[in-house]
Formats: C-alpha cells, structure tokens, sequence
C-alpha cells in the first residue's frame, strides 16, 4: 500500500494521470507498463519524486502586482532597464523581458501577456476549409500551390463574399523521396514545403533563363490526369525548376534581410535539409557526429557546404513571398499540427526537450473505436519549461505568419497529451499534463502581435475545465454539425462552425454509404448506430427526403449550418465538389488508402464555375450578412 502511495505522488508530481475518461463516457487505468515506460522516458528515477523546482520563467498578465522573494531589476525587450522593489512594476508592457533578482544566479525570462488572443469586434464571417494539395488547376505541377490558393481565395473573396480562408498544415517536409503525405507528420512547424511553390511566380523563371523548363512544366501538368498525387515525381519536377533558377540567382536585399531575421533558426533548419539530402535517411541513422545540432562537425558541414544551405534558405525566402502574396487576396487561417516527425528537423532541433520512445495519440471515440496513435514525440513538460518555453514560441509565431486566423489541431494538448509507449497499442496509453495557463498566455501574447485570432480544435476527449479555459484566454471554439445533437441555431457565438473536417466523412460519403463501406473494407470496425443517427439526424433537421440526392443533402446539410450564430463559418471544399471520399482515414496507412493525396475531381477552374459552391456560398454569405447588419 505504501509503495502504490508513494507511486501516486510520483505520477501526480509530474503530470501523469492514473486515471481518465474517454469521449464515451468510460473510465480507464492505464497499465503499469504504460506508467513505468512514461516515468522512464521523463527521465525519472526512484529518487525523484518531482520536477526540479530550478526557475527559469515567470509568466503573468499586464497589469499584475505579483510578489518577488527578492528586489531586482527587469530588462525590457527594448533593453531599457526599470526596477522591481519585490513586486512587479504594474505598467510593464507585453511581450518577453529578462528579471534579475538580487542575489539570483541568472536572470530569468519574464514574459508579460495580454491575457487574452486577439478578436476583432464584430466578427462574423464564413470561408473554405481547403486541402491545398487537392486543389488543382489546369495550370497546377500535379498539386495545388500557392498560385492555386491565390486564385481561390481572389475568387471566394470577390465572387463569393468569404473573408477568411482555412488552410491544411504547410509545414515543411523532409526534402528526400519518398515525400510525406501528411500535413500533419511535418517534419517542421517552423517553416514551409517548397512543393507549395508556384514555380512560374519565381522572378527569372522563363523559357530564355530555363531552357527546359516548358518541358518540366508539360510533366508537371500531365500529372493533372491522374486524381492521385504523385508526390515524389512532383517533388523532382519542381526541384530540377529551382536548382536551375537558384543557378541563376544572382542575389538580392530582400533575401538577405529575410536570412538576417531568421538567422539561427533559418540556419539550422537549412543545413538540417542540406545533411537529409547527403544521407537520405531520417536523422537518428545519420553519421554519429551529425546527429545533435550544436556539435562542431554539424558547424563545419554546414561550412563546407554552404551554398547548398543557402539554396534552402532561398527556397524558404520564396516561400515566404508567395504566402505573403496569397494573404493580400484574403484572410488565411493556417493550420497547426500537435506535433513533428521525430526524424525531422524539429525533433533534431530540439532533440533535448522531445520525449522519447513515446508518441501522442488519443482514446477511442465515437469514430476511431480503436483510438488513435500520430506517431509524433511530446514535448516533456518540465523540460520545455526549463528553456523558456522557447520552442513553444518558435512555433506559435511561425504559425501566425502572414495570416489573418490560427487553428490549432487538437488544442487540448496545450492541458494534456495522451502519451503511448513505442509497442503499446493506442487503447494503453496515459494522459501527461502540461502548464496550460502559461502555454495559453504565450499563445495570447503572439495572437495578439499578430493581429490574429485563434480556433481551437476541442473535439474527441475533451474536460470541461479545458473549454473553460480556452473561452477565457478567447479561443473560439469548434462545433461540428457531425458532432452536435442540438441545431446549428443552438451553437454559441464564439465559435467556428463546420459540418465536418478532415478525418471525418464528406457529406456525400456520409450520404451514399461509400464512407461507411469503407471502412468496412479497411476493418476499422466503424461505429455504424452512430453514423445511421448522424445521416437520420441530417434528414430531420434539414428537412430531405432519405432518397435525396447527394447535392440535395450537401445543400441542405449548409442552409443548416447558416443558421448558426458562430462568428466563423466554414464549408469543406471536397463538399463543394461533391466528393466522397474523406480527405484521411484515421488509423490507416498510405498503403490501405490514399490519405492526403486525391486531388479534387474537377480544377478549380471548373469548381469556379459549378452551381454547387455558388449555392453553398449564397446560404452562407446570407447569414453572415445578415448578421452584420443586424
């Protein structure tokens, strides 16, 4: 009995719930194993029963009085200095500031937030939410690029009434083949795939300065026949184009500032790329030497093959503008995973802060009856707190980047992750909590100087407290017309509406039964009485006739949502063009099904002229409008 006490305290100290509820209401203990592997992998041992109690950050809300154990002195980011007689200063400003303690060995980092993410008053408005891989035009290098965004958004913004415009992740991939599929197995949140670039939108990118770049082009375009993406085949279509145009590259002010203002970072993620060229294989098989980034052979690769590093620096840079070009057409809402491939540039990075040999997942739900395991390492809490949350911050701001909104994917875990052990299955694993008051006050605090606002993904597994928290720190919410027993009218305002996401069925999938068969095909032993409730639901509420066809109930399933009061409405594009496979089928790999790689059954161009997102767009625009007005 006492060691079970003892262990409690341990598991309790360091955020590990004995414990938890899932999305159906059950209770589960996680096995021991899964304990034992979890302290392990914390890097705990019998004789510590804590995380250190060492300070290195201090976190509040502008305007607090907070006591200090001693008098000091603050340097401000602007580097003026003002002093602190064992309180804080009540008028510091926000943002990220060093506190020197008299008698204190080393200063620690003060970070002042507002308290609360960036809304705009009055906000109501309705968009996309597209898979920019799957939007093609006849133009597109078999994947939808920022050329293509461009395009949809001027069309949605000017044509269509939307304001806003939800993006999957962009997040950059490792630049080897075979390229990854999932936008959500980046491996950098940091920064972008040079896939998404629109080569023809590159200066110098002309048949005089690229002899062959017609040729490129014309493979490129004949990609388009095939709706599935042949990712790597683009990916060396497009890298022949730029290798030939950075030849070229003759140098420029605006590069040189870009690399300047990213300079560390922007560094490290270019050699990281330049080091996955040279051995084509993920960073832990890498010569021992290159396997931690501050060691002085990385320095002198990074050296030796410097004009390599600063092509994928350029490709960033590019990234960069074309992003910044797509955003003056509308607002964007970019995407942020939960987590990073762990043979990425991140992991590598920041190998020191990642857990290993755990990954996140989550319980069983209503739609992933086995639960889910991303395969993505956690941050360990204590440790991402021991360096200033620095990380954390890296990739909140890069996420903010030339856009107007942020949704964060499966925002519980700034509360907790659901950590499973390498080798147990994803039903066996234990939540790990994290500091959510100060991860959602750096989150306001970036918001804030971004100037844009934040949707929080809160579906599956979720505690009461967390909706809580995200509604004071001004999160908005999601509501999911798959999910929700109430009508759209019932929603709460802060909130962003939708009838489904990614790893969800179409309407049309959901409508005909070709998801459901799917899913039986794959054995994933799909939840049936909650589907059939789901489409009864659909037929009640929007009043159809279950012999209704399937652009009858797409249209039907958004006049219903429009009557949501939510401040942000969107519609999937795959709905627009009455597709029914999901966009990712949960608990497969790309050899069972092909996650993230169909594109749109028709090009933009096409979808720009069909009567199906018109109408979608006119009940939507409606109520938006009316809202306004009112």
């Amino acid at each position: 009995m006492a060691g079970q006490i003892e262990q409690k305290r341990r598991t309790n100290a360091w955020g590990i719930d004995l414990n938890y509820q899932d999305a159906l209401g059950n209770w589960h203990k996680p096995p021991q194993t899964t304990i034992d592997a979890i302290l392990n992998a914390i890097g705990t041992d019998d004789g510590d029963s804590k995380p250190p109690q060492r300070d290195s950050v201090l976190i509040v809300r502008a305007g607090s009085r907070r006591k200090l154990p001693a008098s000091g002195s603050i340097v401000l980011e602007t580097g003026e200095t003002v002093s602190a007689h064992l309180r804080l200063p009540p008028d510091l400003p926000t943002g990220y500031h060093q506190l020197q303690l008299d008698g204190g060995s080393s200063p620690l980092r003060l970070i002042v937030s507002p308290g609360k993410c960036w809304l705009p008053k009055g906000l109501k408005t309705w968009g996309w939410a597209v898979q920019l891989y799957a939007a093609r035009s006849w133009e597109s290098w078999g994947i939808g690029d920022l050329g293509d965004l461009a395009r949809l958004a001027r069309w949605s913004a000017e044509e269509l009434g939307a304001r806003m415009m939800m993006l999957n992740p962009l997040s950059a991939a490792a630049p080897t083949i075979p390229q990854q599929a999932s936008p959500y197995y980046p491996a950098s949140r940091r920064f972008f795939n040079p896939l998404w670039l629109n080569i023809e939108w590159i200066s110098g990118a002309t048949a005089e300065k690229v002899p062959h770049l017609e040729e490129l082009a014309r493979a490129g375009k004949a990609l388009n026949r095939d709706r599935f993406i042949h990712r790597d085949t683009v990916f060396k279509l497009k890298m022949d184009a730029l290798e030939t145009l950075w030849r070229e590259f003759s140098g420029d002010k605006e590069f040189d500032r870009y690399c300047g203002e990213h300079a560390g970072d922007l560094d490290r993620f270019a050699t990281f790329c330049t080091l996955a060229e040279q051995y084509r294989c993920g960073w832990h098989e890498w010569p021992e030497e290159y396997r931690h980034p501050n060691s002085g052979s990385v320095a002198e690769f990074a050296r030796e093959n410097r004009r390599r590093v600063q092509f994928h620096k350029w490709l960033q840079w590019l990234l960069d503008l074309q992003l910044q070009r797509c955003s003056k057409e509308i607002a964007l809402v970019q995407d942020l995973p939960i987590g990073v491939d762990p043979d990425g540039a991140d992991a590598w990075a920041w190998q020191d802060v990642f857990a290993k040999k755990i990954s996140v997942g989550a319980p069983p739900d209503r739609f992933n009856t086995q639960g889910q395991n991303w395969g993505l390492p956690p941050f360990l809490p204590h440790k991402l707190r021991a360096v200033g949350y620095e990380p954390f911050i890296q990739t909140i701001r890069a996420a903010f980047r030339h856009c107007g909104g942020l949704r964060i994917d499966h925002v519980m875990g700034l509360f907790r992750l659901f950590w499973i052990p390498t080798g147990a299955a994803a039903t066996e694993g234990a939540y790990v909590r994290y500091d959510s008051h100060e991860m959602l006050a750096i989150l306001a605090l970036e918001s804030q100087r971004a100037g844009a606002y934040v949707v929080g993904e809160d579906l599956g597994t979720v505690e009461e407290e967390a909706h809580k928290k995200l509604a004071q720190y001004g999160l908005l919410s999601y509501r999911l017309l798959w999910f929700e027993k109430d009508p759209p009218s019932d929603y709460p305002c802060n909130t962003l509406a939708a009838v489904t996401t990614h790893d969800l069925p179409t309407v049309a999938g959901l409508w005909s039964g070709s998801d459901l068969k799917r899913q039986r095909e794959l054995h994933l032993n799909p939840n049936e009485e909650s589907t059939a409730e789901i489409r009864d639901r659909l037929i009640s509420m929007a009043q159809l006739s279950p012999q209704a066809a399937a652009a009858d109930a797409i249209i039907g399933a958004y006049r219903l949502l429009a009557g949501a009061p939510s401040r942000i409405v969107t519609a999937a594009l795959e709905d627009a063009a009455g597709v029914e496979e999901r966009p990712n089928m949960p608990a497969t790999m790309e050899d069972q099904n092909p996650n993230w790689s169909l594109a749109l059954p028709k090009p933009i161009e096409d979808l720009m002229s069909s009567e199906l997102p018109m109408q979608i767009a006119s009940a939507l625009r409606r109520n938006a409008s009316s809202t306004q007005r009112a």
